[in-house]
């Protein structure tokens, strides 16, 4: 009698051929819809008649063709949304070159409007809130008292003159902010105005500002926009 020869069932063949949701590359072991429907065949037409595949098995594999079928749709509109999601910011962060923004930092050049203006993160009361302004070699230029201040965020403007009332020339200042808080004195966190030159967008996506005598910094650590 002549031998009849089967085939690994679909499911033990599939073992090498997963589908997982990565970025494709050449050479990637990932099985298509075409190939899981030509291997399910092939099963069907080499099975052994006398030991036939059980329906739940076969119904198995559908299912799983299905759920392929199904993660590869996913894949397409999740890598859609992602697209048009960093269009959207691009757009949006286009239309801030120009204009002003408030982010994290000490340091800042004096402007052409000859004035500096932040906000204090004040994370709790205080009874005496001082700012101090150092310019590019570390020397004290002015200060001033903000007095009792409630917590909060805590609006500045330095006008650019030393203690002297003398207007200073153009130079990057550092802000040091000290708020007393039961007899410890503590620094403070500050925000400072800049101007938006231009609009970068990374390989990845993402989206970075670069800053008027402030550098570059990533579009979500912008706290206010003017």
């Amino acid at each position: 009698m002549t031998d009849i020869s089967t085939t690994n069932s679909a499911s033990d063949v599939l073992g090498d051929y997963r589908y997982e949701p990565k970025t494709k590359t050449s050479g990637d072991n990932e099985l298509g819809k075409n190939q899981f429907m030509e291997l399910m065949i092939a099963q069907m037409e080499n099975q052994n008649p006398l030991e036939p595949q059980d329906n739940g098995e076969f119904i198995s594999q559908l299912a799983e063709f299905s759920s392929l079928e199904e993660m590869q749709k996913l894949s397409g509109t999740v890598e859609s949304f992602a697209t048009q999601y960093q269009s959207t910011q691009a757009l949006q962060a286009s239309a801030m070159v120009g204009r002003t923004v408030l982010v994290p930092g000490t340091e800042s050049p004096l402007g052409a409007d000859g004035a500096i203006s932040g906000v204090v993160e004040l994370p709790e009361s205080t009874g005496a809130l001082k700012v101090s302004i150092y310019n590019g070699s570390g020397e004290l230029v002015n200060t001033f008292n903000m007095g009792q201040q409630v917590a909060g965020s805590v609006p500045f403007v330095w006008d650019g003159t030393n203690s002297e009332g003398e207007y200073m020339p153009y130079d990057q200042y550092t802000f040091k902010v000290e708020a007393n808080q039961g007899g410890d004195i503590k620094q403070i966190n500050t925000l400072l105005s800049a101007n938006v030159n231009s609009v970068s967008i990374g390989q990845s996506g993402g989206i970075t500002l670069n800053l008027s005598g402030m550098g570059s910094i990533p579009l979500e650590n912008v706290r206010e926009i003017n």
